[in-house]
């Protein structure tokens, strides 16, 4: 129902909103306000039409809402909700969902390219922009306010695989507890939460190999580690485990029989490895064998890369031995470290045109 009826100097007109509340609005020329009151029964009638006061919503009332709706594992809830308090809300808490403009999200962009690094910047735009997705979903503003914007280039790290002679000087350098679980993530690319998580039931000695379904963590506002999921969907796989990683396994569970959790790493009194209770131990031993300072145990994922690279396997193999989701991942990362065969290219070239070539130039001679 629509109409545009006169009052006084000015034209009202009046529709009935698919909540069923009559909306009004006055003009000064009735052109304008049958213009008006059309645009709006068009819009209903192509299910885009808004509530004009849904718009009026706060960004910090709609996010906190969103927040507590999500299905987010612990460890990122509470990633979730450190971004929200100091990068989201300080700039857009007070601001109304409906005012939010490209310009104001670049600006929001340049400012936070200050404060954080290219890549954790792309995971906090990521959240802010899923907020104003869940928005226009629930149909309070019209679109996502992000055409245009743009956000600082990642520029891709080098990574220098620790060289052997260190990493082997890293086995020597830990207490003897831990030595296996510094061959382990060398001989099998393990990250530092499933090697921590591993127990005993993941490890198949008979066929040398491990599952890996489940990691350590801490979940927020709690010191005890607990078992959680791994990383990604991807990072469920089976790892082959080759002899010095065998070895070292049985040695080390022959020498430190496990727990009743069953938790091939713990600590002298039987409980599971935090991060940080490792990290105490992890410095002091980098510093002894010699390593570059600030080598994190995450270093022995990429030396196991480097490893599987330099013996000549294939973008898909290390994907899917490393857990990544996209080979396209494992490349970004690894990509340098993959030889550079010009003579294999020259070969394969030389082997089929240049054979063609060659042959033809023979028959040519011997016509002519």
């Amino acid at each position: 129902m629509a109409s545009v009826k006169r009052r006084g100097n000015a034209w009202q007109a009046t529709y009935r909103g698919p909540d069923g509340r009559e909306r009004t609005k006055t003009f000064r020329l009735r052109v304008e306000a049958d213009h008006w009151v059309t645009d709006q029964v068009a819009m209903m009638n192509r299910g885009e039409w808004l509530d004009p006061r849904a718009g009026r919503t706060t960004f910090g009332e709609y996010a906190k809402r969103w927040q507590a709706i999500q299905v987010h594992r612990p460890s990122t809830a509470a990633g979730v909700a450190a971004n929200l308090r100091l990068h989201m809300l300080p700039t857009f808490e007070t601001r109304s969902l409906g005012s939010i403009l490209p310009s104001d999200l670049q600006a929001w962009v340049r400012d936070r390219s200050e404060v954080l690094r290219p890549s954790s910047l792309r995971i906090v735009y990521k959240q802010l922009v899923a907020v104003l997705r869940a928005a226009a979903a629930d149909r309070l503003i019209t679109s996502v306010p992000t055409n245009g914007v743009r956000l600082p280039r990642i520029e891709p790290a080098k990574i220098d695989p620790l060289p052997t002679e260190v990493v082997d000087r890293l086995i020597d350098a830990v207490p003897e507890r831990y030595r296996a679980l510094v061959v382990l993530a060398a001989g099998t690319g393990l990250r530092q939460g499933e090697c921590l998580g591993l127990t005993v039931d993941r490890v198949n000695f008979l066929r040398r190999q491990l599952t890996v379904d489940r990691q350590l963590i801490i979940p927020p506002g709690s010191g005890t580690p607990i078992l959680g999921p791994p990383k990604t969907e991807s990072s469920y796989r089976t790892v082959p485990l080759p002899q010095v990683v065998t070895d070292a396994l049985a040695s080390h569970l022959a020498t430190f029989p496990p727990g009743p959790d069953a938790f091939v790493f713990t600590t002298p009194k039987g409980d599971p490895i935090s991060r940080g209770r490792f990290s105490e131990m992890w410095r002091p031993a980098t510093a002894r064998a010699g390593a570059p300072v600030g080598t994190g145990f995450h270093a022995l994922r990429h030396f196991y890369a480097s490893l599987l690279i330099r013996h000549g396997e294939n973008v898909k193999t290390v994907q899917a031995r490393l857990g990544h989701k996209t080979a396209a991942e494992t490349l970004n990362t690894y990509s340098h470290l993959w030889p550079d065969s010009e003579d294999r290219t020259r070969t394969a070239i030389d082997d089929v045109l240049g054979v063609t070539r060659t042959a033809r130039g023979h028959d040519a001679a011997v016509e002519s």
